[in-house]
């Protein structure tokens, strides 16, 4: 175990003594860093060099990648006319007809123009699914596709309607289902891996059902929603994306970073990095926007890092808590404090963070949580009772412990040294 102390305050000492001594932390490994933004120093570090899977911690980087490179706007889509023909390419721009987002201009733009319209997905180089995704999570919402030109989500919604029968949104799906025996009392609904035929329980759903699941995408599937949606003809064609093309931008930026931060929506944080990587370059590939953004934003951290996707559902990446600190200590001198935290969840208030460190007080945590199995992590920004804010980052590998148990403990030495640094 490597730890250290930059100086002795009574809250240091207790939050090392807890961290040898706690029960909870025997037996997995805990890297803790923590930084004091007025003193300019780290003032705690317990495995802060060592790496760790950080989970949704990953959402942090995404997020300073899109913040450095995307404008106040989400670019939607590229154009070009050509006659009496529009041909158009995805950005990657995960809002077009997003169930939980707010309504962007692009659907009135397609429907409304009068030339004939054309996809091409030329621009797209990368994959559906993410390097060191479990192939069996393919049926849950975490677990949307990657795809150029994204519609609803990638998502199907099925809930439970009036007289038990089953809503399915879009409601293009609904005849892709079919009935399958199933002996089991919970409701649920199960794609096939390969197709987007939807297997669903002979007995009805209950009114409050609801499910999101995936559905397989492709640039042939995309056209046939489009036509669906649009009620308009719109033709597949390949074409390369020229340097000419002019964008048409969707919603403000904050919008999708705050639903990534605060619901940890895995299917919005790989898209704004295939949106990164569009801007920085002309493909449209997750792994090209990592790689860019590091080179370009990323290079003063203390420790290299291996990031792998824009989500953290990869258990390929790899970051140290101290490199961590150091991102939050970029976000925090390019980000006014203000909006920064008003972007990430609050403990005991929003978010993911909900049930984290309740209290009757304001809130004083604005983080990141991340969790996989065997895996909880948590990274961001803690005000003291004194008023001095720190930046701090704890990530836990290799338990077996309920999650639960981990994150309570976590709550409970963020509260002491709120409370007594």
């Amino acid at each position: 175990m490597v730890l250290s102390l930059a100086c002795s305050p009574a809250s240091l000492k207790k939050l090392s003594k807890n961290l040898k001594q706690s029960p909870t932390f025997s037996q997995h490994h805990t890297g803790f860093a923590l930084y004091d933004l007025a003193e300019q120093k780290m003032v705690f570090e317990q495995n802060a060099d060592r790496y760790f899977t950080p989970a949704s911690n990953t959402k942090l980087l995404t997020f300073y990648a899109s913040l450095k490179t995307i404008g106040d706007s989400i670019p939607a889509i590229r154009y070009v006319v050509r006659g009496d023909s529009l041909i158009f390419w995805g950005t990657g721009d995960p809002s077009f007809l997003h169930p939980d987002l707010p309504k962007s201009n692009v659907y009135d733009f397609l429907k409304n123009r009068k030339e004939k319209l054309y996809f091409s997905a030329d621009n797209f180089k990368g994959n559906a699914l993410g390097e060191g995704w479990s192939w069996d999570d393919y049926n849950d919402y975490y677990s949307a596709e990657i795809s150029p030109l994204p519609l609803y989500g990638n998502i199907v919604k099925f809930s439970g309607g009036p007289d038990s029968q089953l809503i399915t949104k879009p409601k293009f799906f609904s005849d892709k289902t079919y009935n399958w025996s199933n002996s089991d009392k919970n409701y649920i609904v199960k794609r096939e891996q390969h197709s987007n035929l939807f297997a669903i329980p002979s007995l009805p759903p209950k009114p409050n059902f609801e499910q999101e699941v995936p559905y397989k995408t492709s640039p042939e599937y995309t056209i046939t929603l489009l036509n669906d949606t649009l009620k308009k003809e719109v033709t597949l064609v390949n074409l390369a994306l020229p340097d000419n093309a002019k964008t048409v931008y969707s919603l403000p930026s904050d919008s999708l970073y705050k639903r990534m931060l605060f619901v940890s929506d895995n299917m919005i944080a790989e898209h704004l990095m295939m949106v990164v990587s569009g801007i920085l370059g002309k493909e449209l590939d997750v792994a090209k926007g990592i790689e860019k953004s590091l080179a370009k934003n990323m290079n003063d951290v203390p420790d290299k890092l291996k990031w792998i996707d824009g989500s953290g559902l990869s258990r390929y990446n790899l970051f140290t808590p101290r490199s961590l600190v150091k991102l939050l200590q970029n976000l925090h001198a390019e980000v006014k404090q203000e909006r920064l935290f008003k972007l990430l969840p609050a403990a005991g208030v929003s978010g993911t963070l909900k049930s984290l460190v309740g209290t009757t007080d304001e809130p004083f945590i604005f983080a990141k949580s991340g969790s996989l199995g065997g895996v909880y992590a948590l990274s961001g920004y803690l005000i003291t009772k004194k008023g001095k804010v720190l930046i701090f980052s704890v990530v836990n590998n290799n338990f077996m412990k309920p999650t639960s148990e981990i994150r309570n403990e976590v709550g409970d030495l963020l509260r002491d040294l709120h409370l007594e640094y």
